[in-house]
């Protein structure tokens, strides 16, 4: 895992060339405007703080918008991810996924889709992710920190439908018992499997599979901005979770 900012090499661009770039002439080159977004998010910078070295931060910030909001960051995470799958000699599509959230505070001044989780004290978000084995995100959400898991994971799954033909079970903990499995079960065919460790054991417990959410969220401590929540939309946090994980896939060394 790199522990400092690595700028796209030539073999890593080629990999995601067609999925970002449009071949359409504009100013700037695509790398280096996705180079600026990525030294942005692994060094927690703001984007007024921008390298001279790269293009001014309205027009990097500029692209950022219409990536995310044309799915082109949603359509990149999904390639890598069906990508890597192949590389691990797996189908391309998953059939278990395993969901958990994480709750993480937000900075001051952030009106927008905020609130407590009385569980864990946090003023803030909730991240919700939704990952297969190898702990690959398929979906991604978030939330106001006092929204349910329950609530949120039925958002979550909203996300999932028609993403693999092959999903047949969640794997969740407790905080999706309530109405989730009915629900989950009823509208998408998916079984629900509940998976919680021990009340007994105390610290980390690979319970079950659901152990891969944890190393996901766990990748996402090597991304600055992710330390909290600055984002002024959840959209745009998704985005950023999304990128985070975009970064990750294709700095992965061959298996």
């Amino acid at each position: 895992m790199q522990e400092r900012f690595f700028e796209l090499t030539d073999c890593e661009w080629e990999i995601i060339k067609e999925v970002v770039d449009n071949q359409r002439k504009i100013k700037h080159d695509k790398r280096v405007i996705l180079n600026a977004i990525l030294w942005l998010l692994t060094t927690g910078s703001q984007w007024r703080n921008m390298e001279s070295k790269y293009p001014p931060w309205q027009t990097i910030y500029y692209h950022y918008r219409q990536w995310k909001k044309r799915g082109i960051i949603e359509e990149l995470l999904a390639f890598l991810a069906i990508r890597e799958r192949k590389k691990a000699g797996r189908q391309a599509l998953p059939s278990v996924l395993a969901i958990d959230s994480q709750s993480v505070k937000i900075v001051q001044f952030t009106s927008q889709d905020k609130g407590i989780d009385g569980n864990k004290k946090v003023n803030g978000r909730k991240r919700h992710l939704a990952v297969d084995c190898l702990g690959i995100p398929w979906a991604v959400h978030v939330t106001a920190a006092h929204v349910s898991d329950t609530t949120a994971g039925y958002e979550l799954a909203a996300k999932l439908k028609g993403k693999s033909c092959r999903l047949h079970t969640l794997k969740a903990d407790n905080g999706y018992k309530d109405t989730f499995v009915e629900e989950i079960e009823r509208d998408y065919g998916w079984k629900v499997e509940i998976v919680q460790k021990p009340e007994s054991v105390k610290g980390f417990v690979p319970a079950g599979g659901r152990w891969v959410v944890e190393r996901s969220y766990g990748w996402l401590n090597f991304k600055r901005r992710l330390s909290r929540d600055f984002e002024k939309s959840t959209e745009s946090s998704e985005a950023m979770l999304q990128l985070a994980f975009i970064d990750t896939l294709l700095k992965r060394k061959p298996v």
